[in-house]
């Protein structure tokens, strides 16, 4: 019952959902999204999916406004309403004061020739047929309708306004996508003399010794003026161990990666991780245009800033 409804919500839509879209996008200010009961359940999530769209909203509470709250909405707003009926009295008491305020008010009901659809700037209309419920009485079919007629407003909204996935992610910073899309290779980068470095001209036994001292299973060869000429890992180091090489007699150069896989700090952190994956290994050299050494970024510190 529930999906027969969202499915004829489709049908239903026209000229008054490009006007709420229109009117949303005009608002100076917040936009106010109020029900009772289970619509103002409704309500509350249609307004916390808007303001992390790129659209400044918050729930308030019908019977609160009419104690105090009323405060909370100012002249440069716009009202959300929802009540399936129309009819609910803790709305209809606002009518009066949000058209003295002089703002736009826009109702979803179920019914175009309730109070509340009469009295509004912009009417929605979300009606169903029949409730889930086998009495027809709680609300079942009706907020399923209205919370998909209230995301589609606010992905309308979203691709009107050319919201992107970084400005999602601004809102979400506390959140996996957000740590995807906020994170830098510049944020998590060992720098500075945490970094391990040793000259062409060391032998393997001196890289070793760098390699136990910093602690991050590789070290990077570079030149007197930070020039990146190579890398040797743990991974170089079994290998000459395997082959009977001499560790304090063989030069760097013989048993290093020359030309290693670089990256630039100011790229995200996400994009570190992929490269790693690709191609199988666990660190990355960060340089600058002219590859000089910045850091070092490491597959552990970005399962530990989070990424997955």
């Amino acid at each position: 019952m529930e999906a027969d409804a969202v499915s004829a919500l489709g049908s239903g839509l026209g000229p008054a959902f490009a006007a709420a879209c229109r009117c949303i996008l005009d608002t100076a200010g917040r936009v106010v999204v109020t029900g009772m009961g289970k619509s103002g359940h409704i309500a509350g999530k249609i307004a916390a999916t808007l303001a992390s769209t790129g659209t400044p909203a918050f729930f308030v509470h019908p019977g609160e406004a009419s104690h105090g709250d009323m405060g909370m909405i100012t002249a440069s707003d716009c009202v959300i309403a929802l009540s399936n009926s129309g009819s609910t009295h803790e709305i209809l008491t606002l009518l009066p004061l949000i058209k003295r305020l002089g703002i736009p008010l826009i109702s979803m009901t179920g019914s175009d020739t309730s109070e509340l659809a009469q009295a509004a700037d912009v009417h929605l209309l979300a009606s169903v047929e029949t409730e889930a419920c086998p009495l027809n009485l709680a609300p079942t079919s009706s907020t399923t309708a209205a919370l998909v007629m209230g995301d589609a407003l606010a992905i309308a909204i979203l691709e009107a306004r050319g919201f992107t996935a970084e400005e999602f992610a601004f809102s979400h910073p506390g959140g996996a996508l957000g740590k995807r899309l906020l994170l830098r290779v510049a944020d998590v980068m060992v720098s500075g003399s945490d970094i391990p470095t040793i000259t062409p001209t060391a032998v393997l036994a001196d890289a070793i010794f760098e390699m136990t001292h910093k602690g991050l299973g590789m070290t990077t060869v570079a030149s007197d003026d930070r020039q990146l000429l190579g890398i040797f890992t743990d991974g170089d180091l079994r290998r000459a161990v395997e082959n009977g090489t001499d560790l304090r007699a063989t030069p760097l150069t013989e048993a290093m990666t020359a030309e290693p896989r670089a990256i630039h700090q100011e790229l995200l952190a996400a994009e570190a991780m992929a490269l790693m994956e690709r191609h199988q290994i666990s660190a990355l050299v960060v340089v600058d245009d002219q590859n000089r050494i910045l850091g070092i970024v490491t597959l552990l510190a970005l399962l530990k800033a989070g990424l997955s």
